[in-house]
């Protein structure tokens, strides 16, 4: 019964290493073009289908599409973005050159993670609370006794502080990651 509730915590978790990865810190990172969709025949698919992604210097990515006809519509996706920089074309190859991070825009970035951070947070805590409730519900349909109900609700409490323990480290290496990048 408690493994669908530690499945949510745990996709909870992975949803804010995917939001974390999507955060630059000053050097390139191919992943911040994860959530990026390019329209492709009038389908929205994910960059990582239409190019080669590669990091030629640090603060460089060279997107090079399998098509030549994508560059326009890679470059509209990227500015539709919310990435916040400009792509440059040479025709065949999209090029996006990451500035150098001034320290309020890292101040920015590491209340964003601290933000994100707490959100996952509260969305453990709600699954806590469903499976408490799920818990106190199976207790007065008779399903379970007194003591089988507690040691439930301690079950959940543990998993819970493992979880909440385990984001605040994802925040702790993201915010000391841009702040000494």
């Amino acid at each position: 019964m408690l493994t669908q509730y530690e499945e949510k915590m745990k996709k909870t978790l992975e949803n804010l290493e995917v939001e974390y990865a999507s955060i630059r810190a000053g050097r390139a990172n191919p992943n911040i073009l994860n959530k990026i969709k390019v329209e492709y025949y009038g389908v929205p698919t994910p960059m990582q289908q239409l190019a080669n992604i590669t990091v030629p210097e640090a603060r460089t990515l060279m997107i090079a599409p399998w098509e030549a006809s994508l560059v326009k519509a890679i470059e509209k996706a990227i500015l539709n973005s919310d990435l916040g920089i400009t792509p440059n074309s040479d025709g065949k190859n999209v090029i996006l050159n990451f500035p150098e991070l001034t320290e309020e825009r890292r101040k920015d970035l590491v209340k964003d993670i601290k933000k994100k951070g707490e959100n996952a947070k509260v969305a453990v805590r709600n699954i806590r609370r469903d499976a408490n409730d799920a818990i106190k519900k199976m207790e007065k349909a008779g399903e379970l006794s007194e003591d089988e109900s507690k040691d439930k609700e301690d079950k959940i409490q543990k998993m819970t502080d493992k979880y909440v323990n385990l984001i605040d480290q994802a925040v702790d290496a993201k915010s000391t990651e841009i702040m000494t990048v």
